[in-house]
């Protein structure tokens, strides 16, 4: 079987993984207090491995120490789950979510009743995803269905379907691997997010989803309810805050604790206890304060985005030798 490991230097804007500089500057904003990663606060089974501090460099040539941390590409303590529904008479505990039509806001769920009405929620009468019989649901029921629609060029005969692809459908020694600046280091320019980083739970905090290759192949890429999915390149993987992978780390009422971004610096809910947004975020929707310094602050879940931008340094991608 060949080999698996995905080696996620989260830096690079290839694949799935980030980023590269944008020409915006970053954004002048004070972070003299600098917190970085905190190990205790991820889910027990987040790693495959006792995490390491290893040497690294940032891709702007800041020797450094990484975290070099190693997943089995799943969240830790949960099982991913359910996805699609199976006929147009499941209701919402039978299925997942999916990003609602408007962009922003809540995630909507996949229940028959939204398969069934597609060609009314996108206002295009080309969605078929029944059978008008019997009612069953067409969905990736294997491997070979998932590899065939589980990407941006949907094989012509994976059209017309609820995605849903398993765990077990990943090689045996599937792994992904981070590396993440210790102590993050503000960065001269914003970077571009492709990978956002790791969520508590040990999953891929992703980026954004190709929805409209995704629609317009008339297909749904279902989430579970916790806004994830799985591919075989990736494992399971968050495409929106949906808050499963949380932690309350404060008493002040602030926002739960997601995970930590590609540069080091960690990633916030975008609610804080008393239901409210963060104001004056910068454009990677970032802030500071004097408890945690720089951090983000997420996006609502179907806004297909986390952050907005890389503020800090990421680490230089691997050279051969």
């Amino acid at each position: 079987m060949k080999l698996a490991q995905n080696l996620v230097y989260i830096v690079i804007s290839l694949g799935f993984v980030a980023c590269q500089a944008t020409e915006e500057t970053a954004m002048n904003v004070d972070s003299s207090k600098v917190v970085g990663i905190d190990i205790s606060l991820f889910a027990d089974g987040a790693f495959l491995k006792e995490p390491e501090i290893v040497d690294c460099e940032t891709a702007a040539g800041t020797q450094t120490s990484c975290y070099l941390l190693t997943t089995a590409g799943a969240p830790g303590m949960r099982q991913p789950g359910p996805f699609c529904p199976r006929t147009i008479d499941d209701d919402a505990d039978q299925g997942g979510v999916w990003f609602s039509k408007e962009g922003a806001g809540d995630l909507v769920d996949i229940d028959g009743y939204f398969i069934k009405n597609l060609s009314v929620y996108y206002d295009d009468e080309n969605w078929a995803l029944y059978d008008l019989e019997t009612g069953k649901v067409r969905y990736t029921a294997t491997k070979a269905a998932c590899l065939g629609a589980a990407k941006p060029d949907v094989e012509e005969q994976y059209k017309q379907n609820c995605i849903e692809c398993l765990m077990s459908y990943l090689d045996d020694d599937f792994t992904r691997t981070y590396l993440i600046p210790v102590t993050p280091i503000a960065a001269q320019q914003n970077g571009r997010v492709r990978t956002v980083g790791i969520a508590l739970d040990g999953a891929e905090l992703s980026g954004s989803a190709p929805v409209g290759a995704i629609l317009g192949a008339y297909t749904i890429a279902a989430f579970d309810d916790c806004g994830g999915h799985i591919n075989v390149h990736q494992g399971y993987h968050y495409h929106a805050a949906a808050g499963c992978a949380t932690v309350d780390v404060s008493d002040d009422g602030y926002a739960p604790l997601i995970g930590y971004a590609a540069d080091g610096y960690a990633i916030y809910g975008m609610l804080d206890a008393a239901g409210n947004e963060a104001e004056s975020l910068d454009e990677c929707r970032g802030i500071t304060d004097a408890v945690r310094g720089y951090h983000y602050r997420a996006a609502s879940p179907s806004e297909n985005l986390f952050i907005g931008c890389l503020h800090g340094e990421t680490v230089r991608p691997a050279r051969p030798n």
